[in-house]
């Protein structure tokens, strides 16, 4: 069985177009998110490939694209109206 990770991916980028593109790509990974924020669970090939999508996308000089890999042993905290994530096909382990 390949060994899935939890990653935040975001971006801010500049042009609308540009964004919409990266929002549609980001959308194929995520288990969720908000806005440009995104939570993915990720083997090393599905991320590699999602890198790949996005710096076809993102123009460098005006756009920023980061993947923060997230240690998966933290209880998950929630605040206000936040729900704990209710994705039936991973398993969240606090």
């Amino acid at each position: 069985m390949t060994q899935r990770q939890l990653y935040l991916a975001a971006y801010d980028i500049s042009c609308n177009r540009r964004l919409r593109k990266a929002l549609h790509v980001l959308r194929g990974y995520a288990s969720g998110g908000q806005k440009s924020v995104f939570e993915c669970y990720l083997t090393h090939a599905e991320k590699s490939c999602l890198l790949k999508n996005i710096s076809t996308i993102i123009d460098p000089d005006e756009d920023r694209f980061i993947v923060l890999k997230l240690s998966g042993g933290s209880h998950i905290h929630t605040l206000g109206k936040a729900v704990l994530p209710q994705d039936g096909f991973f398993y969240y382990i606090g």
